[in-house]
């Protein structure tokens, strides 16, 4: 796609555009929510993403929410599509935490790389924001089901 053309009316491929708007739209709060699970879920005293811990997802089926996905079954899945998804496990392993965000989306069918640098820094954004780990997720896929709707096939 060019640069400063539509949006393509292909409606398999609409929900990477309205993930796009709802991650721009919620940036601050989405860094807060990976680095706190990221901290539940792993050594808190380690600030870069470790090679063995799980990433955050969102899967958009039956209804948008948040996932735990862990390294095998990414690992797993690259497997099965031949290493197609090489780039974004890479990504997953390498990547600071405490500067950065990495989210893998989930459609029916395709995967899609939620990868930006918040200003603040993730840590910054979790004490700002100064909710709990719960109501943080069901603020966050409220809005993702308001803003993000899914055609099945």
């Amino acid at each position: 796609m060019m640069f400063g053309s539509p949006l393509p009316k292909d409606e398999a491929n609409q929900w990477r555009h309205q993930l796009n708007q709802f991650v721009k739209e919620n940036e601050k709060d989405l860094a807060a929510l990976a680095w706190g699970l990221l901290q539940e879920w792993g050594d808190s005293a380690e600030l870069a993403f470790s090679p063995n811990q799980d990433a955050l997802g969102i899967d958009l089926q039956p209804s948008p929410h948040f996932v735990r996905c862990s390294k095998e079954s990414l690992d797993q899945l690259n497997r099965q599509l031949d290493q197609k998804i090489q780039e974004i496990l890479g990504i997953l392993e390498k990547y600071n935490a405490a500067e950065e965000v990495a989210i893998v989306g989930i459609g029916e069918g395709q995967i899609k790389l939620i990868y930006f640098k918040p200003q603040p820094t993730p840590p910054q954004c979790f004490e700002e924001v100064g909710e709990d780990l719960s109501g943080l997720i069901e603020k966050l896929e409220k809005r993702m089901g308001e803003l993000i709707t899914v055609k099945s096939q």
